[in-house]
């Protein structure tokens, strides 16, 4: 089987989002914005990474495709090995065989709710690949209107419940990142300091609002 080169395994996982957004109902708040976003943070680690790391320069493509992909697998919208099995036979056009297979360890446990359930996986050669993804996923959780419209459109909440339950999730959860030690790469340890003291701003803002 020939693998398309990068470009084409990026446009082909975007699609898939879109895709299997519209199949599973997966709401916005974890659709193909909230993919880009991930991305966009991976990236940017990636980026921050490569020059003390440069083996990562070989797991490019398990970084960003993970990185789109990691919610199509989401038990709140799907069943996840079903999940898994639908992406892989999309996504072996595109990506060799041993490349979805870390891809698939990365997107199975890199959710907030099993690493502090288990802790960190030892991927061996691919942890760095590993934090990188679960670390730009952490960092898109800060966006606090994010965090409302999964209440909204998930949970079929009103606004001002979807205000309150968000509430809830940041200061038991997002607002908790950093003080949990969740960031091990520089850039992540940086950007979430701002990224912080943003949703802060915008929970006060939109709480004056109301």
């Amino acid at each position: 089987m020939q693998i398309k080169p990068f470009v084409s395994a990026i446009n082909a996982a975007f699609h898939y989002v879109i895709q299997t957004s519209q199949t599973n109902n997966i709401d916005e708040s974890h659709a193909l914005r909230h993919s880009m976003d991930v991305y966009h943070f991976a990236n940017n680690i990636y980026d921050s990474e490569i020059y003390v790391n440069p083996f990562l320069k070989e797991q490019k493509n398990i970084i960003m495709c993970s990185a789109i992909l990691h919610d199509m697998c989401d038990k709140k919208y799907v069943d996840e090995k079903v999940g898994i099995k639908n992406m892989n036979l999309f996504m072996q056009h595109y990506v060799p065989a041993e490349e979805i297979n870390v891809m698939n360890s990365i997107i199975s446990t890199m959710s907030y709710s099993t690493v502090k359930k288990n802790g960190y996986p030892d991927l061996q050669n691919y942890n760095w690949a590993y934090h990188i993804v679960r670390e730009a996923d952490l960092l898109a959780g800060y966006d606090y209107e994010r965090c409302i419209i999964y209440q909204m459109m998930h949970n079929n909440d009103d606004y001002l419940t979807s205000i309150k339950k968000a509430n809830d999730v940041f200061h038991k959860r997002t607002l908790l990142y950093i003080k949990d030690d969740l960031f091990v790469t520089d850039y992540s340890k940086q950007i979430s300091k701002t990224l912080h003291e943003n949703a802060l701003f915008k929970m006060n803002d939109i709480d004056s609002i109301l």
